[in-house]
């Protein structure tokens, strides 16, 4: 699939040329980051995943490049979604969550990313840290709502099963932390005005 240019650094599948767009507009500072959006036929236990890409890792932070996988067909039990089903805005909130781990990943060494690598497949605890810092960044930088609708999309879906709800549940903020967190934001913006 071909991909088009959103800006000088960043490239999306015209399928979701729009939704990526939007996503990107929270994240500013992601303006001068190499960030490329792919879909891949299938990614194993994930419906998206966001990563540097290899040969970036040798590169100083700055100069690294990322890329976000998409499952060209989201598998969520055993219902099959193409992407280009997915709802704009449920859509607009995973690719926000995913640029909420981009955000992490800046901030980390090579070394320290491969290692971060290695935790998040072998540790449960390692991964909910992962996936909670990845959803902060995404309702800090303004994506609550996005993010809330994803989630209502799949705690709220009958079709979806019970065990990929309970995984949501287990790693990843909760509508109500979300709340909590925006609110904690906005009382520490009423406090600097």
């Amino acid at each position: 699939m071909t991909l088009i240019s959103l800006n000088a650094q960043h490239q999306a599948p015209k399928s979701i040329k729009a939704e990526a767009e939007k996503a990107l507009s929270y994240y500013p500072e992601l303006n001068q980051t190499s960030v490329n959006f792919k879909f891949k036929p299938n990614i194993p236990k994930s419906t998206m995943r966001a990563q540097p890409t290899f040969w970036s890792l040798f590169r100083s932070r700055k100069k690294r490049k990322y890329v976000v996988l998409i499952s060209k067909r989201v598998k969520i039990s055993d219902r099959i979604f193409l992407t280009e089903d997915i709802p704009e805005e449920i859509m607009v909130g995973w690719l926000g969550h995913e640029l909420g781990h981009i955000m992490d990943y800046k901030n980390r060494s090579s070394w320290n990313l491969i290692w971060f690598g290695i935790k998040y497949s072998f540790s449960g605890a390692y991964i909910r840290e992962a996936e909670r810092a990845a959803d902060t960044y995404a309702v800090s930088h303004g994506m609550a709502d996005y993010i809330l609708k994803t989630k209502s999309f799949i705690l709220d879906n009958a079709e979806i099963e019970e065990s990929y709800k309970e995984r949501i549940r287990k790693y990843y903020l909760s509508p109500k932390e979300i709340l909590k967190l925006v609110n904690e934001k906005e009382e520490a913006e009423r406090k600097e005005e």
